[in-house]
């Protein structure tokens, strides 16, 4: 039997990199699997780390790659977020039938 990986032990995020045509949303799941599935007081901010260190290099543009960053707080900011109510207060003005 093979050792357990202490930075994946079920192979979750190993797996996602085999998985073709996954996508972000997906990751995102198995990312929370992951987590939630990590021992009490486990530094999860160094296995996220430790994780990228693995894998970032040779899937850069992998949709697990990019929730390992995000995980991290370090993902860069792609312009404005939010719907229609986001820019209707940015310009200060009240969405129609809301007040």
């Amino acid at each position: 039997m093979a050792e357990r990986d202490p930075l994946d032990p079920r192979g979750l995020i190993r797996d996602s990199y085999q998985i073709d045509g996954i996508v972000v949303e997906q990751c995102r799941s198995i990312f929370l699997d992951w987590a939630i599935g990590m021992p009490m007081g486990t530094e999860m901010r160094d296995h996220v780390r430790d994780l990228l260190t693995r894998y970032e290099a040779a899937h850069p543009d992998h949709p697990m790659t990019q929730v390992l960053r995000d995980g991290l707080g370090e993902a860069p900011s792609e312009g404005r977020r939010g719907g229609r109510r986001a820019r209707m207060m940015t310009r200060n003005l009240t969405p129609r039938g809301n007040g």
